[in-house]
């Protein structure tokens, strides 16, 4: 295929991939996408927290009201095992119908693929990446079934998978894992999530449907353990984990589990070609920053392109622009989740005061609330 057929090569179908073609057909720039899975491959059972700026992301994109099954976030109620401070956010606070929103991941990948249809944007299915080569004037995608594809910029956003991923610039293993499951609580959950901080780690309750969805932090070990239970020991030692402002822990869905580190790459990896998203950084759940970095990598990517002339496209002077856009929003959320991380998760009493301390002016503070509340829905730069 030939160099100029296409502006933007994207790898990566996923929702940081789709929302970039869509944003990039938006500024009349053309995009053609490459997926290494088949299309009808079964989709993430996972959950999302989207912020209210990923709202207003997908919303710009008619996306948004394409989606069922979401569940809104107006408050949320954050703590610490056994020591003092809590502190409290609400939406009607901050003026916006939503801190965040919870969703099924396949919901929301089912909505932009359908999106990515109907726009007409060109999506490959089952074609896998080789290896990306870049020159002065282009970059060529060489596929798994011996297929070359080249344009101007390609943007990897596969969350980092295939033989050519770059070596991390800064990666930290936290050796914790996440138990993932739905429960459903005795008390309704009235739109309200948890940050609940522990020595072991974070534990969140989302609201999700009727149930939470939940994120239960622990060691590698404890978490197998802990995903291995039967229900009505899972359920018992939730209920000591986390306390008893839902009442009680009534059902749990299957268990589920996942590593949890911090990774950067970055996004200027090498001329003509871009990551965005899990492709060039990966967080940490804490506060949800991760997915909602990725599409914000993706929607301010193509805000550029579209800004920038097409001889300049992919060009390392866009690029560099690109990365220095992005650099405070990225760094800084990293920053911030590996601080939540890191200060919250050990029982050393002079920090668990500390921390106590922090919370309780967090509540009593408005302008540090509207700070914080502002960067988990907008991130560092809202």
């Amino acid at each position: 295929m030939d160099a100029g057929l296409n502006d933007v090569l994207i790898v990566g179908a996923g929702p940081v991939g789709a929302v970039c073609a869509l944003a990039l057909m938006q500024q009349g720039v053309a995009a053609h996408v490459l997926e290494a899975q088949p299309e009808d491959a079964r989709a993430d059972s996972r959950t999302l927290a989207l912020a209210h700026g990923s709202r207003l992301i997908l919303d710009r994109l008619g996306v948004w009201e394409r989606l069922q099954g979401v569940t809104p976030i107006t408050r949320i109620h954050i703590s610490q095992r056994d020591a003092l401070g809590v502190a409290r956010l609400a939406a009607d606070e901050l003026g916006v119908p939503a801190l965040g929103y919870v969703l099924p991941y396949a919901e929301l990948a089912a909505a932009l693929k359908q999106a990515l249809r109907e726009a007409g944007i060109a999506v490959e299915y089952g074609v896998a990446v080789a290896r990306i080569e870049s020159a002065a004037d282009a970059a060529t995608v060489h596929t798994a079934d011996a297929r070359t594809l080249g344009a101007p910029l390609v943007a990897v956003a596969d969350g980092g998978r295939g033989n050519a991923v770059p070596i991390p610039r800064f990666e930290r293993d936290y050796g914790q894992m996440a138990v993932v499951c739905d429960v459903e609580t005795e008390l309704p959950h009235a739109n309200q999530a948890f940050e609940r901080f522990t020595p072991d780690g974070p534990a969140a309750l989302l609201p999700k449907g009727d149930r939470y969805a939940t994120v239960w932090s622990a060691s590698n070990a404890d978490a197998q353990r802990i995903a291995a239970l039967p229900d009505d020991e899972f359920l018992a030692a939730l209920q000591r984990h986390f306390g008893g402002r839902q009442g009680m822990f009534l059902q749990a869905g299957p268990r589920k589990t996942f590593p949890l580190r911090l990774a950067y790459t970055g996004s200027d990896t090498a001329g003509r070609v871009v990551r965005i998203g899990n492709a060039a950084q990966t967080l940490h759940p804490v506060a949800g920053q991760g997915f909602n970095i990725g599409l914000r990598d993706a929607w301010e990517l193509a805000s550029l392109c579209g800004d920038t002339p097409r001889e300049a496209l992919g060009s390392t002077a866009m690029l560099a622009a690109y990365a220095r856009g992005r650099r405070t929003d990225v760094i800084g959320g990293l920053g911030f989740t590996d601080f939540l991380v890191r200060t919250f998760s050990n029982d050393f009493a002079p920090l668990r005061h500390a921390r106590g301390l922090g919370l309780l002016a967090l509540e009593a503070v408005p302008p540090l609330k509207i700070f914080v509340a502002r960067r988990m829905m907008f991130g560092a730069r809202g």
